[in-house]
């Protein structure tokens, strides 16, 4: 079974809880699999991230019980088509707008005649040719989340989620409060109402749905709503928090001793 629909499966009451794995470092990727995190979005979008990065953090994730899952840049089906080749099975596609987009997204994971995947045998999902009956099995393992970040994607929650092959929906609430006049503003009441909203229609239509930010107040409110799989902060945010919070509580309390500190680390 793919394994992000196995740790959906196997969730319970508690949402699996990742986090975006912006910084291409294979070395930060594993370290996020080894804390403990159920899932790890490996992001093409708005990562510095090129093919070979995308492989070095496969390969680094494997390590670890971490489930990849892989944003694309764009619903494109050649990158598409590379990224699974690379060995990715769970694909984040962004900015689907409607159920057109969506079925599109679809077809590019699929090989014919269920889609128009160009076919690879010595691929490094195909475990470079050592797994002969691949291009038979898969299409039903691979997962694919369609990410809906506009009002006018949300108009089109019920066609979209009722495309065959779509696993689930994500919503992206930065980019949905630019597109409701409200930019980064992700706990005015309009934004958490529209989130709130999508998880009772994805309810609704027996389609899970999840979500990301960074602060765990916001988080709770999503996981109180419904969200069946959350993202916590990424890579960067999170070593940006504790680095940031070690030096305001360092050199708020000892501002001289730690000056003195480094002085004498750069002297030794």
């Amino acid at each position: 079974m793919n394994p992000f629909r196995h740790l959906l499966l196997g969730a319970g009451n508690q949402p699996p809880l990742g986090t975006w794995l912006v910084t291409a470092s294979a070395l930060l990727a594993e370290a996020a699999g080894h804390a403990g995190f159920d899932f790890g979005v490996i992001d093409m979008e708005h990562g510095p991230l090129d093919m070979a990065d995308v492989v070095h953090l496969l390969q680094a994730v494997a390590a670890t019980r971490m489930v990849p899952l892989l944003r694309v840049p764009w619903n494109d089906t050649v990158t598409i088509k590379r990224v699974l080749d690379a060995g990715a099975t769970t694909l984040l596609v962004p900015f689907v707008q409607n159920a057109a987009e969506a079925a599109a997204a679809v077809a590019a994971t699929r090989y014919p005649p269920q889609g128009v995947r160009g076919m690879m045998a010595m691929s490094r999902a195909a475990r470079y040719g050592m797994q002969a009956d691949y291009l038979s099995r898969a299409n039903p393992e691979i997962a694919l989340i369609v990410q809906i970040e506009t009002e006018a994607a949300l108009a089109e929650l019920p066609a979209i989620a009722a495309v065959d092959g779509v696993e689930a929906i994500f919503v992206g609430p930065a980019d949905l409060s630019a597109s409701m006049g409200l930019p980064g503003q992700l706990r005015h009441p309009r934004v958490m109402e529209a989130m709130t909203q999508v998880a009772e229609r994805c309810r609704a239509l027996g389609k899970p749905v999840g979500s990301v930010g960074s602060e765990l107040e916001v988080l709770a409110q999503y996981r109180a709503a419904g969200y069946d799989f959350i993202a916590v902060d990424s890579d960067l945010g999170l070593f940006m928090q504790g680095a940031r919070g070690a030096l305001r509580a360092l050199r708020g309390r000892e501002g001289e001793h730690v000056h003195d500190l480094a002085a004498g680390t750069r002297e030794s």
